[in-house]
Protein backbone atom coordinates (compact mmCIF):
# COMPACT_ATOMS: atom_id res chain seq x y z
CA UNK A 1 0.00 0.00 0.00
CA UNK A 2 1.61 3.40 -0.88
CA UNK A 3 0.37 6.79 1.10
CA UNK A 4 1.47 9.97 -1.28
CA UNK A 5 0.94 13.82 -0.38
CA UNK A 6 2.44 16.13 -2.13
CA UNK A 7 3.02 20.01 -1.61
CA UNK A 8 5.35 22.89 -2.42
CA UNK A 9 7.79 22.11 0.53
CA UNK A 10 6.99 19.27 1.78
CA UNK A 11 6.84 15.37 0.19
CA UNK A 12 6.05 12.26 2.30
CA UNK A 13 5.95 9.29 0.79
CA UNK A 14 5.61 5.48 2.57
CA UNK A 15 5.50 2.68 0.75
CA UNK A 16 5.21 -0.88 2.22
CA UNK A 17 6.55 -4.29 -0.34
CA UNK A 18 7.34 -7.39 0.39
CA UNK A 19 11.05 -7.05 1.77
CA UNK A 20 11.42 -4.01 2.58
CA UNK A 21 9.83 -0.26 3.34
CA UNK A 22 11.37 2.78 1.31
CA UNK A 23 12.24 5.44 3.50
CA UNK A 24 10.19 9.16 2.97
CA UNK A 25 11.18 12.10 0.69
CA UNK A 26 11.28 14.38 3.71
CA UNK A 27 12.10 17.83 1.43
CA UNK A 28 11.17 18.92 -1.81
CA UNK A 29 12.40 22.66 -2.99
CA UNK A 30 12.74 24.04 -6.07
CA UNK A 31 14.30 27.48 -8.03
CA UNK A 32 14.64 28.64 -11.63
CA UNK A 33 14.70 29.41 -13.95
CA UNK A 34 18.68 29.64 -14.01
CA UNK A 35 19.26 29.59 -17.32
CA UNK A 36 16.57 31.23 -19.75
CA UNK A 37 18.18 30.02 -23.03
CA UNK A 38 17.53 26.84 -23.89
CA UNK A 39 19.29 24.24 -21.63
CA UNK A 40 17.58 20.82 -22.65
CA UNK A 41 18.27 17.51 -20.42
CA UNK A 42 20.60 18.61 -17.93
CA UNK A 43 22.82 16.77 -15.64
CA UNK A 44 25.05 17.77 -12.97
CA UNK A 45 28.50 16.71 -11.46
CA UNK A 46 30.16 18.88 -8.72
CA UNK A 47 34.39 18.85 -8.53
CA UNK A 48 35.82 20.44 -5.64
CA UNK A 49 34.04 23.71 -5.16
CA UNK A 50 31.96 24.01 -8.47
CA UNK A 51 28.79 22.65 -10.11
CA UNK A 52 28.62 21.81 -13.53
CA UNK A 53 25.12 21.33 -15.56
CA UNK A 54 25.40 19.67 -19.25
CA UNK A 55 22.69 19.92 -21.76
CA UNK A 56 22.22 19.09 -25.15
CA UNK A 57 22.30 20.73 -28.54
CA UNK A 58 19.95 23.27 -28.91
CA UNK A 59 17.76 24.02 -31.82
CA UNK A 60 17.22 27.69 -30.25
CA UNK A 61 20.42 29.14 -28.74
CA UNK A 62 24.08 27.99 -29.59
CA UNK A 63 22.67 25.86 -32.34
CA UNK A 64 26.41 24.57 -33.54
CA UNK A 65 27.09 23.76 -29.96
CA UNK A 66 27.05 20.12 -29.35
CA UNK A 67 27.18 20.03 -25.46
CA UNK A 68 26.72 23.12 -23.40
CA UNK A 69 27.53 23.83 -20.15
CA UNK A 70 26.99 25.82 -17.09
CA UNK A 71 29.10 26.33 -13.18
CA UNK A 72 27.86 27.71 -10.35
CA UNK A 73 29.46 27.44 -6.73
CA UNK A 74 25.88 28.31 -4.63
CA UNK A 75 24.27 26.19 -6.59
CA UNK A 76 21.64 29.15 -7.20
CA UNK A 77 23.32 31.38 -9.27
CA UNK A 78 24.36 29.60 -12.87
CA UNK A 79 26.88 30.88 -15.69
CA UNK A 80 26.33 29.63 -18.72
CA UNK A 81 29.63 28.85 -20.58
CA UNK A 82 28.14 30.15 -24.13
CA UNK A 83 29.43 28.50 -27.47
CA UNK A 84 31.66 26.77 -25.77
CA UNK A 85 31.62 23.11 -27.07
CA UNK A 86 32.51 20.21 -24.71
CA UNK A 87 32.55 17.91 -27.43
CA UNK A 88 33.69 19.68 -30.51
CA UNK A 89 34.57 16.83 -32.73
CA UNK A 90 31.78 13.74 -33.24
CA UNK A 91 32.88 10.45 -33.78
CA UNK A 92 31.86 9.02 -37.44
CA UNK A 93 28.87 7.18 -36.88
CA UNK A 94 27.09 10.53 -36.48
CA UNK A 95 25.25 12.48 -38.86
CA UNK A 96 26.08 15.85 -37.43
CA UNK A 97 23.75 17.75 -39.78
CA UNK A 98 20.78 16.68 -37.53
CA UNK A 99 21.85 18.71 -34.91
CA UNK A 100 20.49 16.41 -32.67
CA UNK A 101 23.21 15.61 -30.25
CA UNK A 102 21.03 14.90 -26.60
CA UNK A 103 20.90 14.40 -22.82
CA UNK A 104 24.81 14.41 -21.59
CA UNK A 105 25.94 12.61 -19.14
CA UNK A 106 29.29 13.12 -16.99
CA UNK A 107 31.19 10.53 -14.54
CA UNK A 108 34.14 11.11 -12.85
CA UNK A 109 36.45 8.14 -12.93
CA UNK A 110 38.44 6.21 -10.67
CA UNK A 111 41.32 7.19 -12.29
CA UNK A 112 40.68 10.84 -12.39
CA UNK A 113 39.53 11.28 -15.71
CA UNK A 114 36.02 12.17 -16.84
CA UNK A 115 33.66 10.49 -18.62
CA UNK A 116 31.08 11.57 -20.95
CA UNK A 117 27.63 9.83 -22.32
CA UNK A 118 25.80 11.52 -25.26
CA UNK A 119 23.22 10.58 -27.34
CA UNK A 120 23.51 11.38 -30.87
CA UNK A 121 21.87 11.01 -34.42
CA UNK A 122 22.69 8.39 -37.14
CA UNK A 123 22.68 7.49 -40.44
CA UNK A 124 20.50 4.56 -39.81
CA UNK A 125 17.15 5.24 -40.19
CA UNK A 126 16.25 1.91 -37.92
CA UNK A 127 18.06 3.62 -35.09
CA UNK A 128 17.97 7.68 -35.41
CA UNK A 129 19.91 7.68 -32.27
CA UNK A 130 22.66 6.02 -30.61
CA UNK A 131 24.51 6.31 -27.04
CA UNK A 132 28.17 7.25 -27.67
CA UNK A 133 31.02 7.82 -25.33
CA UNK A 134 33.73 10.75 -24.66
CA UNK A 135 36.77 10.98 -22.28
CA UNK A 136 38.44 13.98 -20.90
CA UNK A 137 41.38 14.77 -18.66
CA UNK A 138 39.31 17.59 -17.41
CA UNK A 139 35.53 18.31 -16.29
CA UNK A 140 35.42 21.19 -18.84
CA UNK A 141 36.86 18.98 -21.72
CA UNK A 142 37.62 18.98 -24.37
CA UNK A 143 35.92 15.37 -24.48
CA UNK A 144 37.56 12.84 -27.25
CA UNK A 145 34.76 10.34 -28.60
CA UNK A 146 34.98 6.62 -29.16
CA UNK A 147 34.45 5.54 -32.31
CA UNK A 148 32.08 2.83 -31.25
CA UNK A 149 28.82 3.54 -29.84
CA UNK A 150 27.86 2.35 -26.47
CA UNK A 151 24.43 0.90 -27.31
CA UNK A 152 22.81 1.11 -30.53
CA UNK A 153 20.49 -1.74 -30.76
CA UNK A 154 19.11 -1.15 -34.40
CA UNK A 155 16.47 -4.24 -34.06
CA UNK A 156 14.51 -1.93 -31.20
CA UNK A 157 14.28 1.54 -32.60
CA UNK A 158 18.09 2.74 -31.30
CA UNK A 159 19.23 4.02 -27.22
CA UNK A 160 19.19 7.24 -25.58
CA UNK A 161 19.70 8.94 -22.32
CA UNK A 162 22.67 7.57 -21.05
CA UNK A 163 23.55 8.09 -17.24
CA UNK A 164 25.83 6.28 -15.32
CA UNK A 165 25.59 5.00 -11.87
CA UNK A 166 28.10 4.27 -9.29
CA UNK A 167 26.70 1.83 -5.85
CA UNK A 168 27.89 2.64 -2.79
CA UNK A 169 30.34 -0.75 -3.04
CA UNK A 170 32.03 0.98 -6.06
CA UNK A 171 30.12 -1.23 -8.51
CA UNK A 172 29.21 0.74 -11.85
CA UNK A 173 26.15 1.43 -13.79
CA UNK A 174 24.86 2.74 -16.82
CA UNK A 175 21.24 2.93 -17.98
CA UNK A 176 19.04 4.03 -20.70
CA UNK A 177 15.98 4.03 -22.88
CA UNK A 178 15.84 2.29 -25.82
CA UNK A 179 14.14 4.55 -28.46
CA UNK A 180 11.53 2.32 -29.74
CA UNK A 181 8.57 5.10 -29.90
CA UNK A 182 11.14 6.04 -32.90
CA UNK A 183 10.01 3.13 -34.53
CA UNK A 184 6.09 4.06 -33.27
CA UNK A 185 3.19 4.22 -35.29
CA UNK A 186 2.83 8.21 -35.30
CA UNK A 187 0.79 10.75 -32.77
CA UNK A 188 2.62 12.49 -29.49
CA UNK A 189 6.23 11.34 -29.73
CA UNK A 190 5.25 9.01 -32.36
CA UNK A 191 3.89 6.53 -29.67
CA UNK A 192 0.34 7.88 -29.66
CA UNK A 193 -1.44 5.31 -31.91
CA UNK A 194 -2.07 1.76 -31.30
CA UNK A 195 -0.75 -0.17 -30.64
CA UNK A 196 2.57 1.44 -28.17
CA UNK A 197 5.52 0.20 -28.19
CA UNK A 198 7.33 -0.49 -25.00
CA UNK A 199 10.05 1.88 -24.51
CA UNK A 200 11.92 0.61 -21.44
CA UNK A 201 14.61 1.66 -19.36
CA UNK A 202 17.53 -0.72 -18.81
CA UNK A 203 20.70 -0.69 -16.26
CA UNK A 204 24.01 -2.16 -17.81
CA UNK A 205 26.79 -3.18 -15.17
CA UNK A 206 30.54 -1.55 -16.11
CA UNK A 207 33.76 -2.09 -15.39
CA UNK A 208 35.68 0.80 -13.69
CA UNK A 209 36.38 2.92 -17.45
CA UNK A 210 32.29 3.23 -17.59
CA UNK A 211 32.79 1.63 -20.95
CA UNK A 212 33.43 -2.00 -21.07
CA UNK A 213 30.04 -4.19 -20.43
CA UNK A 214 29.87 -6.60 -17.89
CA UNK A 215 27.31 -9.34 -17.69
CA UNK A 216 23.64 -9.27 -18.50
CA UNK A 217 21.28 -5.90 -19.15
CA UNK A 218 18.52 -5.92 -16.73
CA UNK A 219 14.76 -4.17 -17.64
CA UNK A 220 13.83 -1.57 -14.85
CA UNK A 221 10.90 -0.09 -15.48
CA UNK A 222 8.63 0.37 -19.13
CA UNK A 223 5.45 2.18 -20.20
CA UNK A 224 2.90 -0.23 -19.10
CA UNK A 225 0.47 2.03 -17.76
CA UNK A 226 -1.71 5.02 -18.79
CA UNK A 227 -0.24 7.34 -16.42
CA UNK A 228 3.35 7.06 -18.61
CA UNK A 229 1.85 8.09 -21.79
CA UNK A 230 3.78 7.15 -24.50
CA UNK A 231 6.96 6.22 -22.74
CA UNK A 232 9.38 6.43 -20.19
CA UNK A 233 13.04 8.03 -20.52
CA UNK A 234 15.75 10.34 -18.70
CA UNK A 235 16.63 8.09 -16.12
CA UNK A 236 18.98 8.63 -13.02
CA UNK A 237 19.85 6.80 -9.99
CA UNK A 238 20.87 6.63 -6.10
CA UNK A 239 21.30 4.73 -3.17
CA UNK A 240 19.71 5.75 -0.10
CA UNK A 241 20.11 3.66 2.80
CA UNK A 242 18.09 0.38 1.82
CA UNK A 243 16.47 1.88 -1.14
CA UNK A 244 17.40 2.60 -4.97
CA UNK A 245 15.63 5.70 -6.12
CA UNK A 246 14.86 5.84 -9.97
CA UNK A 247 14.15 8.88 -11.32
CA UNK A 248 12.46 8.76 -14.82
CA UNK A 249 10.29 11.36 -17.14
CA UNK A 250 7.00 9.75 -18.34
CA UNK A 251 4.82 11.16 -21.33
CA UNK A 252 5.83 13.55 -24.08
CA UNK A 253 8.26 16.84 -23.57
CA UNK A 254 6.77 18.58 -26.27
CA UNK A 255 3.34 18.12 -24.07
CA UNK A 256 2.54 19.61 -20.49
CA UNK A 257 1.78 15.99 -19.47
CA UNK A 258 5.89 15.37 -18.97
CA UNK A 259 7.31 14.66 -15.64
CA UNK A 260 9.90 14.04 -13.02
CA UNK A 261 8.81 10.57 -11.68
CA UNK A 262 10.28 8.07 -9.37
CA UNK A 263 10.18 4.32 -8.98
CA UNK A 264 11.71 2.69 -5.90
CA UNK A 265 13.81 -0.41 -5.07
CA UNK A 266 15.83 -2.84 -2.35
CA UNK A 267 17.73 -3.55 -5.78
CA UNK A 268 20.12 -2.00 -8.59
CA UNK A 269 19.02 -4.52 -11.19
CA UNK A 270 15.25 -5.53 -10.21
CA UNK A 271 12.06 -4.93 -8.51
CA UNK A 272 11.17 -1.52 -9.32
CA UNK A 273 7.93 0.26 -8.31
CA UNK A 274 6.55 3.12 -9.25
CA UNK A 275 5.66 5.97 -6.90
CA UNK A 276 4.33 8.69 -8.99
CA UNK A 277 4.95 12.17 -9.63
CA UNK A 278 8.02 14.04 -7.90
CA UNK A 279 7.81 17.62 -9.98
CA UNK A 280 4.97 17.95 -12.62
CA UNK A 281 2.67 20.88 -14.40
CA UNK A 282 1.74 23.22 -11.74
CA UNK A 283 4.75 22.06 -9.28
CA UNK A 284 5.74 25.55 -8.13
CA UNK A 285 4.60 27.25 -11.20
CA UNK A 286 6.82 24.47 -13.75
CA UNK A 287 5.66 23.77 -17.12
CA UNK A 288 5.93 20.03 -18.94
CA UNK A 289 9.71 19.42 -16.28
CA UNK A 290 11.84 16.55 -17.11
CA UNK A 291 15.18 14.89 -17.78
CA UNK A 292 16.29 15.18 -14.21
CA UNK A 293 19.33 14.13 -13.22
CA UNK A 294 20.03 13.41 -9.29
CA UNK A 295 23.32 13.84 -7.72
CA UNK A 296 25.16 11.09 -6.45
CA UNK A 297 27.21 12.20 -3.42
CA UNK A 298 24.42 14.97 -1.74
CA UNK A 299 20.73 15.62 -2.35
CA UNK A 300 20.86 18.27 -5.15
CA UNK A 301 18.98 17.87 -8.06
CA UNK A 302 18.42 19.38 -11.85
CA UNK A 303 15.94 19.58 -14.33
CA UNK A 304 14.31 21.05 -17.41
CA UNK A 305 11.22 23.04 -17.74
CA UNK A 306 9.32 24.71 -20.90
CA UNK A 307 9.17 28.06 -21.35
CA UNK A 308 6.25 28.47 -23.97
CA UNK A 309 8.19 28.79 -26.83
CA UNK A 310 10.10 25.53 -27.27
CA UNK A 311 13.54 26.09 -25.07
CA UNK A 312 13.40 24.21 -21.95
CA UNK A 313 15.24 26.25 -19.10
CA UNK A 314 17.44 24.88 -16.29
CA UNK A 315 15.85 24.56 -12.98
CA UNK A 316 17.24 23.06 -9.88
CA UNK A 317 16.00 21.28 -6.70
CA UNK A 318 16.97 19.85 -2.97
CA UNK A 319 15.35 16.27 -2.30
CA UNK A 320 15.85 14.56 1.03
CA UNK A 321 15.45 10.85 1.19
CA UNK A 322 15.12 9.68 5.27
CA UNK A 323 18.63 8.40 5.95
CA UNK A 324 22.17 9.70 3.75
CA UNK A 325 23.08 8.93 0.56
CA UNK A 326 25.85 6.30 0.34
CA UNK A 327 26.67 6.51 -3.51
CA UNK A 328 29.57 8.48 -4.40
Amino acid sequence: MTLFQASLALVWIVLLQTSYTAPLFQKRSQSGPHITTDFPDPSILRVGDVWYAFAGQSLYDYKNTHIQFATSTDFETWTLQPGYDLLPDLPSWVDASKKHVWAPDANHLDDGRFLLYFSAPTYDTNAPHCIGTAISDAIDGPYVPSEESFACPADQGGAIDASGFRDADGTRYVLYKIDSNSLGQGGVCNNGVEPVVSTPILIQEVENDGVTKKGDTYELITNDSPEDGPLVEGPSMIHSGDTYYLFYSSNCFTTTNYDVAYATSSSPTSGFTKQGTLFGTGYGGLKGPGGADAAFDNNHFAFAAQKGDGRRNLYTALITPDGDIVSA
